[in-house]
């Protein structure tokens, strides 16, 4: 059997495409036990096969951030071959209130983009924090967005900005409870990045925007913890 007693464990939701894709390689290519969670069984066996042919070990887990059930096992599950947990990132989000304005709000999407965004990082954390504590050791890096700056508010895109705005103020929050604990917490704004979800124009590819939550994913135990970083630089917001 396999011993993996000395190789970290990640997790990455949303990982069969875009920045979670390229973040999972990333850490992949750094030795890391790397398991992408991802809706669609099949997409996550692709993504597994294309890692494979760069000579990556990737494996891939179905996980919906909105079902606390699916949480908790893949988790688990996650965590229960190798012992440990020690790297979360939170990448699973949707955009889909580009034009929607808060004065005339469609809450269902509202509502969705909450549950995805928001509380599915916070259902994933608070479930990957039980693991990393049983070591005092964890990194958890949530994928936040320049939409979600105090400093860069405005209107459109109501639901999506609110959820990052918040996910923003939850790394801070876990950030503060987990001082002391071995346990950094904190956020990267991918910048403008050519994916499905991309906004106007894009000035980055996935495998350049990786660079940030990959660093934060591995900080020593001195790294920061509670901040918004874009490019390694810490962001006022």
């Amino acid at each position: 059997m396999t011993d993996f007693s000395d190789q970290r464990v990640a997790l990455v939701s949303g990982g069969n495409r875009g920045l979670g894709f390229a973040v999972a390689a990333q850490l992949a290519a750094q030795g890391i036990h790397v398991v992408m969670g991802v809706r669609d069984r099949l997409a996550g066996r692709d993504a597994e096969t294309a890692l494979g042919r760069k000579g990556l070990m990737v494996h891939s887990h179905v996980l919906d951030v909105t079902d606390p059930a699916s949480v908790a096992r893949a988790v688990a599950d996650v965590a229960a071959p190798f012992g440990r947990l020690d790297i979360l990132v939170n990448n699973a989000a949707v955009a889909i209130d580009r034009q929607q304005p808060a004065a005339a709000p469609d809450f269902e999407k509202i509502r969705a983009t909450l549950d995805t965004n928001l509380l599915g990082a916070w259902r994933l954390s608070s479930a990957a924090i039980g693991e990393m504590r049983k070591n005092n050791f964890g990194r958890i890096v949530n994928i936040t967005s320049h939409l979600g700056s105090q400093n860069n508010m405005g209107t459109g895109n109501v639901s999506y900005r609110v959820s990052k705005a918040g996910l923003n103020a939850l790394t801070q929050i876990l950030a503060a409870e987990l001082d002391g604990t071995g346990i950094l917490v904190n956020a990267a704004a991918p910048g403008r990045m050519n994916t499905r979800m991309a906004y106007e124009e894009t000035d980055r590819t996935p495998e350049e925007a990786a660079d940030t939550p990959v660093w934060l994913a591995t900080l020593p135990d001195d790294g920061p913890t509670g901040g918004l970083f874009y490019e390694r630089q810490p962001l006022t917001w």
